[in-house]
């Protein structure tokens, strides 16, 4: 079974419309054949009742009386009708008032417990053989003939089956024909309506493989759906490509001159003869390799920023308890034991929809920013205001001046991000980490003696207890 349901899931939709409407026949077919049948064994019955009604009439207005007995000359007419149902067999029966048999067939029987039938019909058989009976009562009043005769004229039900089964027949093949109809009406219907994918998926075809601008969106509304989602999707991967092309970029640019510098004191090196100038230029391939070693650091952390950023579904994320494994880990420890690090959270859930891993990356680039540009003491934080949530690195520094934070900004909003120093870098990557998640880099002086660079998002609303 999961096969089939496999294989009809790759069905085209013509084959698909098609099979549902010839299954929707299929089912309608049965419903129609029965009424159908049953439509035409009513009209049968009636048609063929009123032909036995209108001879047992013939025949109990020939009868008369002479000499006080019941004469009766059957009329040929009272015949003439039944015998267009070739097939069947017609039987009579005259019946006196005391219930003997003036004339015709002694087998036909009046229903049990029915021997004062007044006019109407009945079932029953004759020869072996279903049958229908009309029941026609003549009243006498006379001095030598007192009572009510009964004449009962009846055939068997051949011609009326053939009737009802031709009605049926004829109203399948209608049926039938109509089906077959709607099918084809239905296969060209969707040919026509998937037209405009077939010249979307040509268009697609013949594009260059690196335009990814929109697709134009003058589709049917019911595709429509489609377009804007697969232009989403050419958005969502033409900012991967950009952003994977200016990282391959940046890092070339960054890479260049610090390998460079390394090459040149490798080659001072190999050249020099003094101890004591080779022992300066050891310690400064020792320097340049530990700041090389950082810069890759970076340039990784942004790499991994930019994957997840358009590629990780977005959770419902405390910043509080970002902030605490930030401060746990205790890399501040490590990198500059001379600073006091803080943790500065409250009790109320600080919650916005994230990614928990870039978020940490983040604010270990502003932590790492402070404990190298800032003064101590430094405080780790997440709060949330006014339906902003934020997460924050703070110092008792300056920070850089009002030119500098501009100069940022600017930078920040032309992309241009990772063509600067190390700090620059790691602002960098802060900032693609808060875009990424529609929430913004704020960097700012909340007093004279302090400065503060804060990850700011829109607030979700506190779970229901």
């Amino acid at each position: 079974m999961p096969d089939f349901f496999r294989k009809l899931e790759t069905t085209s939709l013509t084959a698909r419309v098609a099979l549902g409407i010839a299954l929707l026949l299929m089912i309608g077919g049965v419903f129609v054949s029965i009424a159908a049948f049953a439509y035409g064994r009513e009209a049968a019955r009636t048609a063929y009742d009123r032909l036995l009604l209108g001879a047992a009439n013939d025949i109990a207005s020939a009868i008369s009386v002479q000499d006080g007995r019941p004469v009766i000359e059957l009329p040929v007419s009272a015949f003439e009708l039944l015998t267009f149902a070739r097939d069947d067999r017609i039987g009579y029966r005259i019946i006196s008032p005391d219930g003997r048999t003036l004339t015709g067939y002694d087998d036909i029987q009046l229903p049990q417990g029915r021997k004062d039938l007044r006019d109407g019909f009945f079932d029953g058989t004759f020869f072996g053989e279903p049958a229908r009976y009309a029941v026609v009562s003549r009243r006498f009043a006379e001095r030598t003939l007192n009572g009510t005769i009964k004449v009962v004229v009846g055939q068997t039900l051949r011609a009326r089956n053939t009737m009802a089964y031709d009605i049926t027949r004829k109203a399948l093949y209608v049926l039938a024909a109509s089906g077959l109809a709607m099918v084809l009406l239905a296969a060209v219907v969707v040919r026509s309506v998937l037209r405009p994918l077939e010249k979307i998926a040509g268009g697609l075809s013949a594009r260059d493989p690196h335009d990814l601008t929109p697709v134009d969106t003058a589709v049917p509304r019911e595709t429509e759906v489609m377009i804007n989602a697969l232009n989403r999707f050419m958005a969502r991967l033409d900012r991967q490509m950009n952003s994977m092309r200016h990282l391959i970029s940046d890092t070339a640019h960054q890479l260049r001159t610090p390998v460079a510098a390394l090459r040149a004191q490798a080659d001072l090196f190999s050249d020099e003869t003094d101890t004591d100038r080779q022992q300066k230029i050891v310690e400064r391939i020792q320097t340049r390799s530990t700041s090389l070693g950082r810069l890759l650091d970076q340039m990784l952390s942004q790499a991994l920023v930019i994957h997840r950023g358009d590629s990780v579904r977005r959770e419902r994320v405390d910043l509080r308890d970002v902030a605490l494994d930030v401060f746990e880990e205790g890399d501040h420890a490590v990198l500059n034991p001379d600073f006091d690090v803080v943790l500065a959270v409250g009790e109320t859930p600080v919650e916005v929809m994230a990614d928990e891993p870039s978020l940490k990356e983040a604010l270990k680039n502003l932590l790492n920013n402070a404990l190298k540009y800032g003064r101590s003491p430094v405080r780790i934080g997440a709060s949330a205001e006014d339906g902003r949530a934020a997460i924050w690195v703070e110092d008792a520094g300056k920070g850089p001046g009002d030119d500098v934070l501009k100069a940022l900004g600017v930078r920040f909003n032309k992309g241009t991000l990772s063509r600067q120093s190390s700090s620059g870098l790691g602002l960098a990557i802060v900032h693609s980490v808060a875009v990424s998640f529609g929430g913004e880099l704020v960097l700012e002086k909340p007093t004279e003696d302090r400065f503060r660079a804060s990850l700011v998002f829109d607030a979700l609303p506190e779970k229901d207890a």
